[in-house]
């Protein structure tokens, strides 16, 4: 949504008789002050842009002024008070009124049509990454599934499917090509959506959807809606055979051109045999790290999931601050704090006095945030410095000791997240009502139990809720793994809370 704000201005003031108070002080500064239309206009900019310093300046002239007309001293002192106060912090009217009037349509559409409104500010967005990741984690929050790139449903920008999802344009792949994009969404279009990659292949200009935007394609993982190939099958090749996308282009290529010589025989006529289409060698697909790196290596972040999704266990029990929330020191001063993040990015570095230090860049859901490490730190730290490691950090917002004392955040402790549960995990702890006890339960328990054991206590504790009495049950027999399928099992089990005991 955009609107012109002078346009609006001038609409309202002549719909509904809003004026423009700016104009109403420059009016008003020449009638009670004798100002001329040059010093009102410098009276409207110190206003407008708040320069109080030129507002001060200004003041004799206007009470003079007016003092040599006739008016009252205490009723200039408060006029230019009131003047004051608006340079200070209002808008006008007219202005405060478009506003609100586009926060009011705005807030309708988000209410009533979340998914296309949410659409439309991520294509409005789409050039800044991190406010396009920002406006994907709103969509999470609304319920709103954001979907990857699909070659059968996206559009150039992003949009809204028949479910109620908003997928990804295919304009946001890096090296697709906007010719390219506009030929496929074309002829999808035209023809209806597209059966399957040789099909795809078929139908499109060649010469516009070339082997280029093909891999990026691939890569972005729009091509997943085929399901009898994987993104791997299409990019690497086994054993000195070609690519699937290799081979699909030349058995495309092979049948546009029987197409347009009509030569499918010796006399013209079809032949009535298919040209059979080529072999694929199977080879085993990406892992899901390497797939997301390579989509975001195209459209510039994750989209069908995150690296730290398999640490939630970890975030969720023994992190307490976002990285996002680094951005203000002030409210962490003296705290405790615990976060975890991939590596985006790093650095190894001298000072001018030739003193080694390093820069850390730290990823998550939200946003990131750049550590710096000197000294003994750097020394300390310094293995950690590694693209695509997942750490957990610990340490303390203090004032550096020298300098203007300005707040640093000082590292204590890094550690691999990988390595965290086992080394902080003491114990899982389930709460039961007694009144929700049966044996299919305990069966259950049992059967965890067996099916992960590890080396963490087993902890069961039964609540008396009309006698508000719990008892505490410690496990003699089992010893568990306090995996993420186990956690997820027990979450599941509606009669059951747990938690980790640290």
């Amino acid at each position: 949504i955009s609107y012109d704000i002078a346009e609006m201005e001038e609409y309202l003031a002549e719909t509904y008789g809003i004026t423009v108070y700016q104009e109403q002080v420059m009016l008003l500064s020449q009638k009670l002050a004798g100002f001329s239309k040059g010093d009102a206009d410098v009276l409207r900019k110190a206003m407008g842009k708040k320069i109080l310093a030129l507002l001060e300046k200004l003041k004799p002239k206007f009470i003079d002024g007016g003092k040599e007309r006739g008016h009252e001293p205490e009723i200039l002192e408060k006029i230019w008070k009131d003047w004051e106060a608006f340079a200070a912090y209002a808008f006008n009217k007219s202005h405060s009124t478009c506003y609100s009037l586009v926060a009011y349509q705005t807030a309708y559409l988000k209410a009533h049509y979340p998914a296309e409104y949410m659409a439309a500010v991520l294509t409005h967005n789409q050039s800044q990454i991190e406010k396009v990741t920002f406006f994907m984690e709103e969509c999470r929050n609304l319920g709103i599934k954001v979907l990857g790139p699909h070659v059968n449903e996206s559009y150039k920008d992003f949009a809204v499917n028949k479910e109620g999802e908003i997928r990804f344009g295919l304009g946001a792949i890096k090296g697709s090509g906007e010719a390219a994009v506009e030929a496929i969404i074309e002829e999808r279009k035209s023809y209806g959506p597209f059966k399957d990659i040789f099909e795809f292949a078929e139908r499109v200009n060649l010469r516009q959807v070339n082997k280029k935007t093909f891999e990026c394609l691939a890569m972005s993982g729009a091509f997943d809606c085929f399901e009898a190939h994987h993104r791997r099958q299409y990019l690497h090749a086994v054993d000195g055979d070609t690519t699937v996308i290799e081979k699909v282009i030349k058995y495309a290529n092979k049948m546009q051109l029987e197409a347009e010589s009509a030569q499918a025989s010796l006399f013209g006529g079809d032949s009535g045999m298919d040209t059979p289409k080529p072999s694929i060698t199977f080879i085993e697909p990406f892992g899901d790290s390497e797939k997301l790196n390579i989509e975001k290596e195209v459209v510039g972040l994750y989209i069908s999931g995150h690296p730290l999704d398999k640490f939630q266990f970890e975030i969720e029990n023994f992190c307490n601050t976002e990285l996002t929330a680094m951005n203000d020191l002030q409210v962490l001063q003296g705290k405790e704090i615990r976060l975890a993040g991939i590596v985006s990015s790093f650095a190894h570095r001298t000072t001018k006095g030739g003193k080694p230090f390093g820069t850390l860049t730290l990823e998550e859901y939200n946003g990131n945030f750049t550590f710096f490490l000197f000294g003994d730190d750097y020394i300390k730290f310094k293995e950690y410095l590694m693209q695509g490691w997942f750490l957990f950090v610990q340490g303390v917002v203090v004032e550096q000791k020298w300098g203007d004392n300005r707040l640093e955040f000082k590292i204590r402790n890094i550690q691999l997240l990988n390595d965290l549960r086992d080394k902080k995990t003491k114990g899982v702890v389930v709460n039961m009502s007694l009144n929700e006890i049966t044996k299919e339960i305990i069966n259950e328990m049992e059967v965890l139990c067996n099916e992960f054991k590890g080396e963490c206590s087993f902890q069961m504790n039964l609540i008396d809720q009309e006698e508000e009495i719990a008892v505490e049950l410690m496990s003699r027999k089992y010893k568990v793994n306090p995996s993420n399928e186990l956690i997820d099992r027990l979450k599941k089990m509606p009669e059951v809370n747990c938690k980790i005991l640290l």
